[in-house]
């Protein structure tokens, strides 16, 4: 079972048609899966999943959906601070 909808992520996304759902179920299961290899306990194994994990999650997802090959000609880019990286980093096992 997802952590976010294909309803959350629309709805994030700003999406009002079902046009793309299955390619967005599709960018969600890949991003939980991401995101959850990264954490020290898997979400499915949490009480209750932190909003800022499912934020994490929802960021994921829309620069999954809005990119979707490896490169990107003519354009500068530029990690959102506060992102993705900082949201995981806070639920991590940190091993040396």
């Amino acid at each position: 079972m997802s952590i976010i909808t294909v309803a959350d992520a629309k709805a994030h996304l700003n999406i009002t048609t079902d046009a793309d759902d299955a390619l967005i179920a599709a960018k969600i299961e890949a991003a939980e899966a991401w995101i959850d290899r990264w954490l020290a306990e898997p979400m499915a194994n949490m009480a209750e999943v932190p909003a800022d994990l499912k934020e994490a999650i929802l960021l994921l997802v829309g620069h999954l959906y809005e990119n979707r090959e490896a490169s990107i000609v003519g354009l500068t880019a530029e990690e959102i601070p506060f992102g993705i990286w900082s949201i995981i980093d806070q639920h991590r096992a940190w091993s040396f």
